[in-house]
């Protein structure tokens, strides 16, 4: 079995998606699309930068979606496949589970590009600069990085945000908190098992109860804009378990703002029920992370480029 997974927020860099573009119409109409919904030149920022704009919570959300879905239509028009014949499963990992939802159909394209803009700017809007943080913990397993975080937050915000894999976990909440648990690894790393705390260059602390307010902003935007039921089952952040139910979706998109991305667990969740292939859509960022969380032997495979786009299509 197969599932098609989509990389989240980080995996943007200048001049993404531009050979695609260059190589392919059909890859063109998707960025074009994506401009016109948002009302902006997004493909030219993808393309030229400047870096810091695109880094922005609200550029890079839907232009990391627009170069994966971009990446997936040139795979399907140009191979002659559908989505539905080569895939039994998709996963994101945060904005990317909008990515997977907009693959699947439960979103058009113009839809899921306004809602990750929305929620690009509900979630930097949510926490004010320099209220907040996050900090990935290297080596550290999501007991310990718990058990961390608890010890570091002295009455406020400090909790697990995304559990990656085996050996690194991150943890989101006040500035205050999120030092101190840097600091606790610093000092007596060892003793926690934990091998490094890196304080991590975010604008705000994502999936954690501190983006409240967001998760509300989505409610109302998701009200008004509704997923559809997708073609193939999606695998849930916040569940870590395969979902079809339209309105099931809508309201665990919601609780995914502030709760916890559970990446680790879906991989092996996947595993569990037969996926032994994934296919990483627009990025190589997790399937290393699929690697280190897999129980078992699993293939991975990273689709970025119209080669990459050949050899999958030779290989299905």
């Amino acid at each position: 079995m197969r599932a098609f997974i989509f990389p989240g927020q980080g995996s943007q860099s200048v001049g993404m998606g531009r050979a695609l573009a260059d190589a392919s119409s059909h890859a063109r109409e998707v960025f074009q699309e994506v401009d016109e919904a948002l009302g902006q030149h997004l493909f030219q920022l993808m393309s030229e930068g400047p870096e810091d704009e695109l880094t922005l919570t609200e550029n890079a959300q839907p232009a990391i979606m627009a170069n994966a879905i971009a990446t997936l239509r040139v795979l399907e028009k140009e191979g002659g496949v559908t989505l539905t014949a080569i895939a039994d499963y998709v996963a994101g990992h945060s904005l990317g589970e909008y990515t997977a939802l907009c693959a699947a159909g439960a979103f058009d394209l113009a839809t899921a590009a306004r809602l990750l803009k929305t929620r690009g700017q509900a979630m930097q809007a949510a926490v004010p600069v320099g209220v907040g943080a996050m900090a990935a913990l290297l080596g550290a397993d999501i007991d310990t990085a718990q058990k961390l975080a608890d010890a570091a937050a002295e009455g406020e915000v400090c909790t697990v945000a995304n559990d990656n894999d085996p050996s690194q976990v991150v943890i989101s909440g006040h500035k205050g908190a999120v030092e101190r648990a840097v600091a606790l690894v610093k000092e007596a790393g060892q003793s926690w098992g934990i091998k490094r705390g890196v304080l991590l260059p975010v604008s705000a602390p994502f999936h954690c109860p501190l983006m409240q307010p967001a998760a509300d902003a989505m409610a109302e935007a998701l009200g008004a804009n509704p997923p559809a039921a997708p073609l193939v089952p999606v695998v849930a952040n916040v569940t870590a378990a395969p979902v079809s139910d339209a309105d099931t979706i809508r309201d665990l998109l919601v609780s995914q703002v502030t709760g916890r991305v559970r990446w680790r667990e879906s991989v092996r969740a996947m595993e569990d029920i037969g996926v032994d292939r994934f296919v990483e859509i627009g990025g190589k960022v997790l399937s290393p992370m699929v690697k280190r969380s897999a129980g078992g032997e699993v293939e991975t495979v990273s689709v970025m480029s119209m080669d990459d786009i050949e050899a999958l299509l030779k290989a299905l």
